[in-house]
């Protein structure tokens, strides 16, 4: 970038707005510069670079970290609970693309999934497994299973972008209505960890969801969020009510592995 030296505007608000726009598109990425490299780059004083950097830290846009320097801040996303929600609706809420790598999208037989779907054994299930992307990072691993009987035209939709609800609305006719979740922390396995890109030590939430059409099961999911972009939101209020469910059948266990 040439700095306007002869104009109204001051150096610094002309450095922090080329800061913005490198942090935007990527260029600076995780880590951030050092103030003597921001110095040398920018040909500006030292008091000129702080001024920036001050402001971007006052906005939120980076971080001081001990012992790692100063580091880009990636956006938190808020998941409110109690409601039917989309992963990709709520990355898209803080001004993020969303997409996704497919890794599996096939027919199977699983008999644990089935149970949980209330079907046969030997059912045909659809099998949706994704890794799922806010902005370039990798945000969550998500699987899910549906009957074939019902989730059959999914088989050739592009998921790349496409949500798995909205799917089922335009080639089944039918969404969710309802369902239960349950949602534990855990220290993810190294893959899990490598895939989701964390660092060591970040946790993650795993995620186990029975959704329903009105009261019959129509998808199991199992989804595992890196802890460290994402937290859960509950609303109460002292006239609110509370109830809770608890079923030893629909509880998060092991499925077993898809055949």
């Amino acid at each position: 970038m040439t700095l306007d030296r002869s104009g109204i505007e001051p150096l610094w608000t002309q450095v922090l707005a080329d800061l913005r726009r490198r942090i935007d598109s990527g260029e600076i990425s995780d880590a951030f510069p050092t103030d003597q490299e921001l110095t040398e780059h920018y040909g500006v004083s030292r008091h000129t670079v702080r001024e920036a950097v001050r402001h971007l830290t006052a906005a939120g846009i980076i971080r001081r970290e001990r012992g790692r320097g100063t580091m880009v801040e990636r956006p938190t996303i808020d998941q409110a609970t109690g409601a039917i929600y989309s992963l990709a609706r709520s990355i898209q809420a803080t001004g993020l693309s969303q997409h996704s790598r497919v890794i599996d999208l096939s027919t199977v037989v699983d008999a644990a999934v089935a149970d949980r779907l209330g079907s046969a054994p030997d059912s045909a299930l659809v099998r949706l497994e994704r890794l799922r992307f806010a902005g370039d990072d990798p945000l969550a691993h998500d699987t899910a299973w549906l009957l074939a009987s019902v989730a059959e035209p999914l088989l050739d939709v592009d998921f790349a972008t496409t949500t798995l609800y909205d799917a089922l609305g335009e080639r089944c006719g039918i969404r969710p209505t309802g369902g239960v979740e349950w949602i534990t922390t855990e220290v993810p396995d190294p893959g899990e960890s490598t895939a989701l890109g964390l660092d060591p030590g970040v946790s993650v939430f795993r995620i186990c969801r029975l959704s329903r059409v009105g009261n019959d099961p129509i998808e199991w999911r199992e989804t595992v969020v890196r802890g460290d972009r994402y937290r859960f939101v509950a609303e109460w209020s002292p006239s609110g009510g509370y109830q809770a469910r608890l079923s030893a059948t629909d509880g998060p266990v092991g499925h077993g592995e898809a055949s």
